[in-house]
């Protein structure tokens, strides 16, 4: 559905990525050539504005002077060492992780698959370590945590899953938002819970209210390891720095990526004392934690925290919502749910792609997942203009959606 413009601009990249690249993504009929904050601008000279942001990556938005800055004054210093030695951006983004979240030591890796792998190994060891050998891990079904292969055996959904398995073994998945499913799958050979705080990529589905209290009290009444997938949720997108904290606990285990290097790839386990077992040679990661990946998480940081973005993702979260929903009396909204700025726009009908990519008609990039769910996970950055801008431009593709039902 994109104009004839977009699309004559695009049969190069397209002719090009089925010659050179695998035909691993349904990719958009979209080539992005450059942005600024929520804009982008796509290779036919168009401005769309981007409320997807690298799927909860670009928290600062596209080309944050900060982040910049902090690229290119470390790149002129050093890029990689490796892990054999101390750098000093790395030791200030761990300080800077434990002080935003919890009293806990920090390993550096590349991405959210292989923050979740390394925490199912640290599981499984502290399991050997404190639970006679103990190394089940219950998880939820509807998560998502990745696509290696103990991820994708954490991972629930059978489309994931199939055309893998068999997969890693000692993984058992229970109803998502049912505290008591959790407790009667914990038995002997359990050393860990793993969740979302909310659920992504299935359609943006919060755990009720309090019951993140209750599933702490269960683990420590069992005693298994709480292990919570904060990937999408961190890094202030849901107006607090970390989603658990709206519950007011703290995990044992947390695992970190997308929004903590901006736009740069980089991911990172946080273990608090109790689940810190591991030891030289257990765990390691060639480029995780490099000088250059780490500069950026401390410039994302500190721009969050001189920005005032947590609050502000609290506030214009709010602000989208509100806005998107007062669009229901002309578009098939059912409802929104999610938290701060990670959205999902429940609608009455199946028809969350054609909205998608009417909305990219409309110079507004948001994702469709699954049929009736539209998720909006914009730049902390966004403003209320924008948002009013944004909620027009969907509008329209409500109605284009309408028109042509």
């Amino acid at each position: 559905m994109s104009t004839p413009v977009a699309l004559g601009a695009l049969a190069g990249f397209d002719e090009r990525a089925r010659a050179l690249l695998m035909n691993t993504y349904a990719r958009q009929p979209l080539a992005l050539t450059s942005g600024h904050g929520v804009w982008v601008t796509d290779s036919s000279g168009r401005e769309l504005m981007d409320l997807v942001a690298g799927i909860a990556v670009n928290v600062l938005g596209h080309a944050h002077p900060a982040l910049q800055r902090a690229l290119a004054d470390q790149a002129e210093r050093l890029v990689h060492t490796s892990n054999l030695y101390y750098t000093q951006p790395q030791l200030e983004l761990a300080q800077r992780l434990v002080d935003s979240a919890f009293a806990s030591r920090v390993f550096f890796c590349n991405s959210g698959a292989e923050a979740v792998e390394g925490a199912i190994k640290l599981a499984r060891k502290w399991g050997r370590v404190h639970r006679d050998g103990a190394h089940v891990i219950v998880c939820a079904r509807g998560a998502f945590h990745g696509r290696t292969l103990g991820a994708l055996a954490a991972t629930a959904n059978a489309r994931y899953r199939e055309p893998f398995e068999p997969l890693p073994r000692g993984f058992v998945h229970v109803a998502y938002n049912d505290a008591g499913a959790i407790e009667a799958a914990i038995d002997d050979a359990t050393c860990a819970v793993l969740l979302e705080p909310i659920e992504g990529e299935s359609g943006v589905h919060p755990l009720d209210q309090g019951l993140l209290h209750d599933i702490r009290r269960i683990c420590d009444e069992r005693d298994v390891l709480l292990m919570l997938d904060e990937i999408q949720t961190g890094m202030g997108r849901t107006g607090r720095w970390w989603a658990h904290q709206h519950d007011g606990i703290t995990p044992d285990v947390m695992t970190i990526a997308k929004g903590l290097g901006g736009g740069v790839p980089i991911g990172a386990i946080m273990a608090a004392p109790r689940a810190d077992v591991f030891e030289p040679g257990d765990h390691g990661s060639t480029f995780g934690g490099g000088p250059l990946a780490c500069a950026a998480g401390c410039a994302v940081m500190q721009t969050i925290a001189d920005e005032g973005l947590v609050e502000h993702a609290a506030a214009m979260g709010d602000y989208l919502a509100e806005s998107v929903s007062g669009l229901a009396p002309s578009a098939p909204i059912d409802h929104i749910r999610g938290r701060g700025l990670m959205l999902g726009v429940g609608l009455t009908i199946d028809g969350a792609p054609r909205v998608a990519a009417a909305a990219l008609d409309a110079g507004l990039i948001v994702n469709a997942v699954g049929s009736r769910t539209l998720r909006l996970v914009p730049p902390l950055v966004i403003t209320r203009d924008e948002i009013d801008e944004a909620v027009r431009r969907l509008g329209r593709a409500f109605a284009t959606v309408e028109a042509t039902a």
